[in-house]
């Protein structure tokens, strides 16, 4: 059975943010992802993973504006130092926590601009990211983002995302595979991702539709989990869904993959 991470942004939100660490550890998690923990001090958040025992896998680039829509900074020409300032703090957070990836978030495709221009950002902008985090010992994510949940995000394929790493050319530089998005955009899950595979640094789950754990939608993750241990992949696997009921309830699906 893969290594399952809790996702503080999205579980045990029945309790407050810090305290959350202490319910993942009791439910009987290792590690740990947060999509952005900027608002509070890394060395509290350093000091709950401390004293849980727990990983800190991820933790997102800040994106902009979250609440105004904004997704990301990498694709806009007239915001390259916004986004630098971005991935150094992101960098300095992932430090302190001794977190060995970040996800970096494209952004949402502006009306009327220039592909070519937006490509060229993203492609350059990735350059820097991917060459800062390298100091630190850090891998930079990428994910195709469907585009129900986030109308307008650029990167929205596996294969484009693929293309993306290709022309970038950094080791470091590794795929985000999102079960959840990849079946809302492309489906054909098995094969997606056993192709993409030696591009994949981190996986994470959701069922479909609705967004809720495993079981709850029409995702085989019974066959899924099998696949994942059947091809050796051997990093964490991020629970990133809005469970059902209460955050403990909803966990029983583990139970009856086998966990």
């Amino acid at each position: 059975m893969p290594k399952f991470a809790a996702n503080l942004t999205w579980l045990f939100n029945e309790f407050e943010f810090l305290d959350r660490f202490a319910e993942a550890r009791r439910a009987g998690f290792d590690a740990v992802e947060i999509l952005f923990p900027y608002a509070f001090d890394p060395r509290d958040v350093k000091e709950r993973l401390k004293a849980n025992d727990l990983t800190q896998v991820v933790i997102n680039v800040p994106p902009g504006d979250w609440d105004a829509g904004e997704r990301g900074l990498a694709i806009f020409p007239d915001r390259r130092d916004e986004f630098r300032s971005a991935v150094e703090q992101a960098i300095s957070y992932a430090s302190e926590l001794s977190c060995k990836q970040l996800h970096c978030m494209a952004g949402v495709f502006p009306d009327e601009a220039d592909l070519f221009e937006i490509e060229a950002t993203y492609i350059g902008n990735l350059k820097f990211a991917t060459a800062e985090a390298a100091k630190a010992g850090i891998n930079i994510n990428i994910e195709a983002v469907n585009t129900t949940d986030v109308p307008g995000y650029y990167l929205t394929y596996v294969e484009q995302a693929a293309d993306v790493i290709e022309k970038v050319g950094a080791d470091n530089l590794r795929l985000q595979f999102d079960f959840y998005n990849v079946q809302k955009m492309e489906g054909n899950l098995a094969v997606t991702f056993e192709t993409y595979l030696p591009l994949i640094g981190h996986v994470q789950i959701a069922d479909n539709p609705g967004r809720h754990e495993p079981g709850t939608g029409e995702i085989n993750y019974s066959f899924i989990l099998a696949m994942l241990d059947r091809l050796g992949y051997s990093g964490w696997v991020g629970c990133e869904y809005g469970p059902k009921g209460t955050t403990l309830e909803g966990l029983s699906w583990m139970e009856r993959l086998g966990k």
